[in-house]
């Protein structure tokens, strides 16, 4: 679980971030990022969006939105994500295709949509 201080919460900071339309996308995911930060004490935040066309049981949302978390800490503890630590936000969307990946791929989608940026 991310801890509160890098969760993108409020409905606010989401429309900020997807009004600046700086994104990557792939078959399984679409990755928003917010403006670049000024002071580094400032952590970045992140968001991570399952609608309910993807699934209509949130069991099934929430699993996804639980990896993709999880995949993100993991990047983050190991250095891959650090092209991305620039950024006020970030937001991941998931795809329907989503559903038909195991961890791994998924994992190979996230780190690949990080190396597009």
């Amino acid at each position: 679980m991310l801890k509160k201080k890098f969760r993108l919460r409020k409905n606010i900071a989401f429309s900020a971030t997807f009004r600046l339309k700086n994104c990557k996308s792939n078959e399984v995911l679409t990755l928003y990022k917010g403006k670049d930060k000024t002071d580094d004490k400032i952590p970045t935040k992140v968001g991570f969006v399952v609608g309910k066309k993807i699934h209509k049981r949130a069991v099934k949302r929430n699993k996804i939105k639980r990896r993709l978390r999880e995949i993100y800490i993991e990047a983050v503890k190991n250095g891959t994500a650090q092209k991305l630590q620039d950024a006020m936000s970030l937001i991941f969307i998931a795809k329907s295709k989503i559903l038909d990946l195991s961890y791994q791929e998924i994992k190979q989608a996230v780190e690949g949509l990080i190396e597009k940026f």
